[in-house]
């Protein structure tokens, strides 16, 4: 494949690969660091382009969640090669890796057109909240719910709830985040009915994932988590509008920085009822 008079090597993603996605996160001034990348790395499959100076020029990145289903990420194109097709050629290759599956991502708008010409179809805004964390009173808990600190007696709970919330089997996944993350559980009559992560990513650390049956749990479950964390730089990305959410979050400071769409191709599989996701652990795994 030439691009842009460099004949471009396409390889498979290596364990060792963190280095070269890293330049390719900074031409595009995404906050990942090394760390993220390695766990993205060891979490899913992908390809990179290499021209024949060994730059990076492009990267794409799949991540199974049980035998159907699949979330794409690390989606990357230098700046400069954006129009001649390299991002086409790379998604081609992982969709083909995934050839009966149901898929999501997350796309920006730089790419949004390139998805939606594959096939797939627009779902939801995801909002980016981000910033300094400031102290925040804790809201009023709601009838019958007790939150608490998360313990690893709570993981097969976690997971049982996570499943149909998350709408795939990501059980694995989520499985290492929670050995990277510190978290709360909320309790009804002594059932699980909502979690909420918390671990370091980018520039500070990431809410993420949150499970709840509705706004007021996922801010009794997080409020703790932002009191904890006075002073560091927290981001949640929140997959549905809500403006109680929202305004709880910009007055615990983390204010509106962007937007994204999710789409999908295959069924809508993610929760609208009940336990649903108030909070992404990342944009690649959902």
């Amino acid at each position: 494949m030439v691009l842009d008079n460099f004949q471009a090597t396409v390889r498979k993603i290596r364990p060792d690969d963190s280095g070269l996605l890293y330049q390719l996160t900074v031409s595009v001034f995404w906050p990942h660091r090394d760390r993220d990348l390695d766990l993205f790395i060891s979490l899913g499959h992908g390809y990179l382009a290499i021209d024949e100076i060994g730059r990076p020029m492009g990267s794409a990145m799949y991540f199974p969640m049980g035998d159907d289903f699949s979330m794409f990420g690390m989606m990357i194109t230098a700046p400069r090669l954006q129009t001649q097709g390299a991002g086409r050629w790379l998604l081609s290759q992982i969709m083909a890796d995934c050839a009966g599956s149901d898929l999501r991502l997350n796309a920006t708008r730089a790419a949004y057109w390139l998805y939606e010409t594959e096939g797939f179809v627009p779902v939801a805004t995801i909002w980016q909240h981000q910033g300094i964390a400031r102290d925040i009173h804790l809201p009023t808990p709601v009838a019958g719910i007790e939150t608490r600190v998360m313990c690893a007696a709570d993981t097969p709970a976690i997971l049982a709830l996570d499943g149909p919330a998350f709408g795939a089997d990501r059980s694995r996944i989520l499985t290492v985040l929670l050995g990277l993350s510190e978290g709360r559980v909320a309790v009804r009559d002594g059932e699980i009915v909502g979690y909420a992560l918390i671990r370091h990513f980018g520039r500070g650390k990431v809410i993420g994932p949150v499970i709840a049956e509705d706004e007021r749990i996922a801010m009794q479950l997080i409020a703790p988590l932002i009191q904890a964390n006075v002073g560091t730089f927290l981001r949640l990305d929140v997959p549905l509008r809500n403006e109680l959410f929202a305004s709880f979050l910009a007055a615990s400071g983390m204010g509106i920085y962007d937007t994204v769409t999710e789409m999908r191709i295959g069924p809508q599989r993610r929760a609208t009822e009940g336990a649903q996701l108030f909070g992404l652990s990342a944009h690649s795994l959902g």
